[in-house]
């Protein structure tokens, strides 16, 4: 049984990554699932009502969060 791993600094932080997108990937899968039967609104619909294009989303940068 192994008792310490030694990464680098760089391969820490992409396994952390990677850990916490399967995180948030479970719960919005948990979240889609209880709502199943409930009202949704597309998208496009949202997009047009406060006027945003998929254009304008393309040319943003993507930022961090937390």
């Amino acid at each position: 049984m192994a008792t310490a791993v030694i990464l680098s600094p760089e391969e820490y932080t992409r396994l952390s990554e990677i850990e916490e997108n399967h995180i948030l990937l479970a719960e919005a899968c948990e979240r889609l699932e209880k709502n199943e039967n409930s009202h949704r609104i597309p998208m496009a619909d949202v997009m047009a009502r406060h006027g945003i294009t998929q254009e304008e989303l393309d040319q943003m940068e993507d930022i961090a969060i937390g």
